[in-house]
This record gives structure tokens, C-alpha cells and sequence, in this order.
């Protein structure tokens, strides 16, 4: 559609039919075509997911109420647009029209996780605790859909992991400027996959990390002086997401979302965000993007690439995803990701600040 005809209220149609089925999830906006003074509040009333396509830089108050739009890569190289308070609204690829028509496909194959994911990322819930919680209600609540079901028949998974002797190794080291707890992802043979034991070491970790960043004084906790903690990970990645044999293994939706808000890293990670320093290396999946995109610095291994799955597999992000990543590049650029499962590479990755540096991997 034209952005007179989104005005004209093109997206106005309900979303849900009588039996309470997504109808028209998703819909193109031409930015080529003239702009309309109605167009961006039609946009921010619509309850689609509105995806611009332009031959060119196509900025402007659209541009944000749009949930991204696609320009050619070529294009995107040469704009100065970065809007670090808001997150940039354009994202570069080869051919907008194809990537548009690769995006509905995929929206249309999952509509329940790309309608809750687009919704939760409109939100933009100021605070991150609150953040989290909805992040995990959402995420929850598809455990118990369709789309996640249909992805559980149809994968086949691995048997649950072996129980492991150190999931994450542990060290404190005095330098310099100060304390250094190093925190090791440390099951290489699964390439580090967050699952339930790598879950609870680290975050037993990150309790250690926040007594040695916050100690308690005289009049209660103050910032320790010069502390960082380093995490990464040991092997061939980082992390590679979550250990696909635990999926769909928690007794209920209800379960899942408390496990997820109080047992997972993402709240101490939040907590300790200023005082963690991310190594990245390898294949990053799921949580191995979502977790280390609240550190404060966040530095990747050449070769290093980044991915979203969950979409695909009838999900959102759900380890902080919705929180972290939009801090770092907006929520355009994370639904993007999200929606399209592509693989972004180290030189994305650093344009779009979702890392602040690549250097050789330390060793």
C-alpha cells in the first residue's frame, strides 16, 4: 500500500476474524510513493505488522512508526541515520522486494510469535524488570500455542544433556584497575547451550559478581571500585541458544514464565549491566545474543555471527531479548532479526552497535 492508502485506512480492518484467526498479519508499505500527513497515525493505530520497502534513505516520522524499513544495502552504507535514543528505523539488504516477500512468509508460517513479538517491542516498557516480566508472559504464553507445538512434532531433538561437572568456571583476578571475576560458559560439547545447568551456574555466578560489584558498606551497599566481570565462553561458540532437548520440557506455561523471570540470568545480568564486559566468539543463537547484549561493553572475535531463531519456532526471544537488543539498536532492527532468522555477520553487527569492537578472541 501507499502511505495515502495506509491514511486512508488500509490497515484498519480487524485483525482477528470471527473465530478469532489472524487475518492479514502483516502488510507492505510503499516509501517510495509520496508521504501523507495521516500516514504515521494510522501507522501507531494499526495493529499489523507494517513493513516499509524504499529504493532509498526513507526517513522521517513514518519511518518510526513503521515497524523497520528495508533499503538497499547500498543505500544503507551511505546514511548517517543511527538515532541511538530511539534505535534506527532502516535496515539494509540486497533487495527489499525480495527480503519484503521473504518476511511475509515467514510472518504468515508463525503469526501468533510475530504478532506478540512486534506488539511487546511497540510497548517499549520503560522499566527492564517490568520489561522482563511482560517478555516472559509472551514468551509463555506461545509455549502453550500451536506455532511452538507444530515446531515440537516436526524437530527432532537431542536427548536431554548429561549432567555436567563445572557448566561455568568461576575465577576472580586482582588487576590493575581492579576486581576481575571471569565467568566460562563451559560446555564446549554443546556448544555451550543455555540450558537448566549453565543457566543456574551462571547465574550463581552473577550473585557472586554482584556481592563482589556492590559490597556492603557502612551505610549499606556501595559500588565496588574498578570491578568488571568478564563472560564468555569455552569451545567453538559463545552459546548456542537453548539446549534444543529441553524444549517443551516444563510441566506448564505458569512454571515456564516463573523459571524464566526468577531463575534466569537475564534479571542479574540487567542488574549488573554497567560492570560486565561480553567476550563473543563463534555461532551466537538465541540467548548467546540475548544475554551478553546487556553488558556494558560487548567486544566479538572476528568471524563472530548473531542469530534470532525463536520466530521460526513459534517463540519470541526469552531470555531478555525484547530488553537488551533494542537498548543496543533499537527495536526495528530487533524485530528485523527476529522476524527474518538471518544470520548477521561481525561487520552488521558493529555498524548497527550491537557490538562495540571486534578483537582476536583472548589466548
Amino acid at each position: 500500500m501507499t502511505p495515502a492508502e495506509l491514511a486512508g485506512g488500509a490497515a484498519a480492518h480487524p485483525l482477528l476474524d470471527s473465530d478469532g484467526r489472524i487475518v492479514d498479519p502483516v502488510l507492505l508499505v510503499d516509501r517510495d510513493a509520496p508521504d501523507h500527513p495521516q500516514a504515521m497515525p494510522a501507522a501507531l493505530a494499526s495493529r499489523r505488522i507494517l513493513i516499509g520497502v524504499a529504493s532509498r534513505a526513507a526517513t522521517g516520522a513514518l519511518a518510526a512508526a513503521l515497524d523497520f524499513t528495508l533499503i538497499p544495502r547500498s543505500v544503507a552504507a551511505d546514511t548517517t541515520e543511527v538515532g541511538l535514543s530511539t534505535g534506527p528505523t532502516l535496515v539494509g539488504v540486497e533487495d527489499p522486494r525480495a527480503d519484503a516477500a521473504a518476511l511475509v512468509a515467514a510472518i504468515r508460517a508463525n503469526p501468533h510469535a510475530a504478532t506478540l513479538l512486534t506488539g511487546l517491542l511497540r510497548a517499549e516498557v520503560p522499566s527492564g524488570l517490568v520489561a522482563l516480566e511482560a517478555e516472559s508472559l509472551a514468551y509463555s504464553t506461545l509455549l502453550g500455542g500451536p506455532e511452538f507445538q507444530r515446531w515440537l512434532e516436526a524437530t527432532p531433538r537431542p536427548a536431554p544433556p548429561p549432567p555436567a561437572v563445572d557448566p561455568v568456571l568461576v575465577r576472580r583476578e586482582d588487576e590493575a584497575g581492579g576486581d576481575v571475576l571471569r565467568v566460562t560458559l563451559n560446555r564446549p560439547e554443546r556448544r555451550n547451550a543455555y540450558g537448566r545447568e549453565v543457566r543456574d551456574a551462571l547465574v550463581a555466578a552473577l550473585d557472586l559478581g554482584y556481592v563482589l560489584a556492590v559490597p556492603p558498606g557502612p551505610t549499606g551497599p556501595s559500588a565496588g571500585p574498578g570491578f568488571r566481570l568478564v563472560l564468555d565462553g569455552a569451545g567453538p561458540s559463545f552459546c548456542a541458544g537453548g539446549d534444543l532437548g529441553e524444549f517443551g520440557t516444563t510441566p506448564d506455561p505458569v512454571t515456564a514464565h516463573l523459571i524464566r523471570l526468577h531463575a534466569g540470568a537475564a534479571r542479574p545480568l540487567l542488574e549488573l549491566s554497567d560492570s560486565v564486559e561480553a567476550r563473543l566468539h563463534g555461532p551466537c543463537v538465541g540467548a548467546g545474543v540475548e544475554l551478553p547484549a546487556f553488558a556494558k561493553h560487548v567486544y566479538a572475535a572476528p568471524g563472530t555471527t548473531f542469530r534470532l531463531p525463536e520466530v521460526g519456532m513459534g517463540l519470541i526471544p526469552g531470555a531478555g531479548g525484547t530488553v537488551s537488543l533494542p537498548r543496543r539498536i533499537g527495536r526495528w532492527r530487533t524485530l528485523y532479526l527476529a522476524l527474518s532468522g538471518i544470520e548477521l555477520d561481525t561487520d552488521t553487527a558493529l555498524a548497527w552497535r550491537l557490538v562495540d569492537a571486534v578483537i582476536p578472541p583472548a589466548g
